[in-house]
């Protein structure tokens, strides 16, 4: 790993090359200070980076020289790839949900903190420029109190492998902007889903949160709907903040006396950005200061064990309460 001010460009690795993997390795190909000089993947079709290729990620990691790799593989092979990551001292970016249970996502945190070597979790959308501004409008109490957030992630289903249901693939996508936007621990969660509809996992969640702060979060998360709807809503005692993922777009619904206005929202500017290009750049810059990554192991690890929750909760039908989490 590298650390301070040292500017040479750094190398980086692409493990899996599906649809993820492959937007990885393009970004890291486009970026000034940064390398691309390996990829690995199973199938070999997939194997057509400028770039040297690998069909075993463990050799590629023991061949080439890297300061940095995206692991991009079924979550299923999470807990594998970052721990040979974390054995060969290369810093690493692991696709959401960080690992298939919290078990492999404790020790996988726990690996790399014992090892000192960085592991970023891939919740892209917290560097989606409107998410940037919904949470520089709470911090300046343009909304005042909060009183919920609702979140609605749907769409068709994707027709790629799925080793995980919508709760863990989609929800921890929301679950984690939540918890950024309102720096508050969840304590209790209550879920309804639907299973075996498109996959033998859930394919709909209806959830809530209960945050410590008394904040509502409500989760609207399937991949059954025809059309992609990727919006975020933030009510406070000042009004309504609107976000839209997709367009990137902010919307302020300022509070009337005692009724929201809907008749004219005030459109804030948001400078349209790549998201995943926003976060491989501040994965690359804390990697090169030898800081901490801005979404942690902790942060991706918090996100999975509600999602598991959500899951347990609808199994049971019963309130679920998040007991404290040790780290370590």
């Amino acid at each position: 790993m590298t650390a301070g001010n040292d500017r040479r460009k750094l190398r980086a690795g692409v493990i899996g090359l599906g649809s993820m993997g492959v937007n990885h390795a393009r970004v890291y190909a486009e970026m000034e200070g940064v390398e691309l000089v390996a990829v690995a993947d199973t199938l070999p079709e997939r194997l057509t980076q400028a770039a040297t290729t690998y069909d075993d990620y463990r050799r590629m990691l023991a061949e080439e020289r890297l300061d940095l790799v995206s692991a991009c593989v079924p979550t299923l092979l999470h807990r594998d790839v970052a721990l040979a990551a974390v054995e060969s001292g290369v810093a690493l970016l692991v696709e959401k949900p960080i690992a298939a249970t919290p078990a492999e996502g404790r020790e996988m945190a726990r690996a790399a903190r014992e090892a000192g070597v960085a592991l970023m979790v891939g919740h892209v959308e917290r560097f989606n420029p409107a998410v940037l501004e919904v949470k520089r409008l709470l911090a300046a109490g343009r909304l005042g109190r909060v009183f919920q957030v609702y979140a609605r992630r749907t769409g068709p289903f994707p027709q790629r492998v799925r080793d995980v249901g919508v709760v863990h693939d989609l929800a921890p996508h929301d679950i984690d902007i939540m918890s950024f936007l309102l720096e508050s621990p969840v304590e209790r969660v209550y879920a309804q889903t639907a299973c075996g509809i498109a996959t033998e996992h859930e394919d709909l969640l209806a959830g809530v949160l209960r945050f410590r702060n008394g904040v509502t979060g409500i989760l609207d998360v399937n991949w059954l709907t025809p059309l992609k709807v990727r919006q975020l809503a933030v009510l406070g005692e000042k009004g309504l903040l609107q976000a839209d993922y997709l367009s990137q777009e902010v919307r302020f619904y300022p509070k009337e006396g005692e009724v929201a206005s809907a008749a004219s929202p005030e459109m804030i500017r948001v400078e349209s950005k790549e998201p995943l290009r926003l976060e491989l750049e501040a994965f690359v810059e804390a990697v090169r200061e030898g800081r901490e990554p801005p979404v942690t192991a902790e942060d991706g690890l918090s996100a999975l064990e509600i999602a598991s929750l959500l899951v347990e909760s609808a199994r049971r039908g019963e309130v679920m309460t998040l007991e404290p989490r040790r780290v370590g």
